[in-house]
């Protein structure tokens, strides 16, 4: 649910991740302060999706996507975020955004945002064609939240299982509080929002060798747990293929990123498994033990 933050290559993003200057990603145990809720509830479809690596990685592809066919979005990522550089620590920056959103105790969630809120407020820019663009843009911040709801919820109903249209609207309506705080006033609340406020956009969005540098970087660094990384080429495309078929076309992702059947298999197998395996130390189970849950609670059954 956090916002996603011209690269000289994979080289220098390796070099870059090697130095001493970037500060390390903080440890945090999510199962204290016990009792504390979180900013969105155990028996929330969001707790679902969000314990699922194979729709966090793939889901995580498409919201990125999304928000690169803004050029306004684009460029403040790519001018002003590390990701370029350093995406191996950007996407576990993000990771662990997106994990302190949803399981995170709600004290320390909103301090999360907070932060995230004063650094955001420092980017603003120009694009290439010349729109001036700021972070803080109310339709930017709304469509970020939409991109992400979006991404991680069809790479789950894709991949995984799938939802009832009841319930992907409940994912949207569950984001609500969590986006104010990031400061998306007035983002999608049900599903039918999400493609009205796509809409309005379509026409700005643009093709961008950007994008395909984005994909060329996620193909071969990422902070997937080491049993999936076998995956992770698949994985890629398959969060190329759950765009909507207007923004795919605008932003000339093509045959080459289409699944084979059997790599659709394979994702298919993997994602449901991950939804029945619970692993203790990760901040789903973690969330759980603090609000009084056993570690398993999320993987008992289907509980959307």
């Amino acid at each position: 649910m956090s916002p996603a933050d011209t690269t000289t290559g994979h080289a220098a993003a390796q070099t870059a991740e090697a130095g001493p200057k970037i500060p390390p990603i903080p440890e945090f145990d999510f199962s204290q302060p016990a009792g504390e809720e979180a900013l969105c509830a155990p028996d929330s479809v969001t707790w679902q999706v969000f314990k699922n690596p194979v729709s966090i990685f793939a889901g995580g592809i498409t919201a990125v996507l999304l928000e690169f066919a803004d050029p306004r979005i684009r460029s403040g990522v790519w001018d002003h975020s590390i990701f370029p550089t350093a995406p191996v620590v950007r996407m576990k920056r993000t990771g662990h955004a997106a994990m302190m959103t949803v399981y995170g105790p709600k004290s320390r969630a909103e301090r999360l945002i907070a932060g995230v809120t004063r650094m955001h407020a420092r980017v603003e820019g120009v694009t290439p064609d010349g729109q001036a663009y700021k972070a803080l843009d109310p339709e930017l911040l709304n469509w970020v939240q939409a991109t992400a709801s979006y991404g991680f919820l069809m790479a789950y109903h894709h991949f995984v299982r799938p939802l009832s249209q009841e319930d992907r609207d409940r994912l949207y309506a569950e984001s609500e509080a969590p986006a104010r705080l990031y400061g998306a006033t007035d983002a999608p609340r049900c599903e039918q929002d999400f493609y009205d406020m796509m809409d309005r956009l379509l026409p700005g969005f643009e093709p961008s060798p950007i994008n395909s540098e984005f994909l060329d970087i996620v193909s071969k660094t990422s902070d997937l747990p080491a049993a999936l990384r076998p995956m992770q080429g698949m994985l890629v495309k398959a969060g190329v293929e759950i765009l909507p078929p207007q923004v795919r076309e605008i932003l000339q992702l093509g045959e080459e990123f289409e699944l084979k059947s059997w790599e659709r298999k394979v994702i298919g197998f993997v994602g449901r498994l991950a939804d029945r395996v619970p692993v203790s130390s990760a901040p789903p189970a973690q969330a759980c033990r603090r609000l009084g849950l056993p570690s398993n609670y999320l993987y008992k059954g289907r509980r959307t």
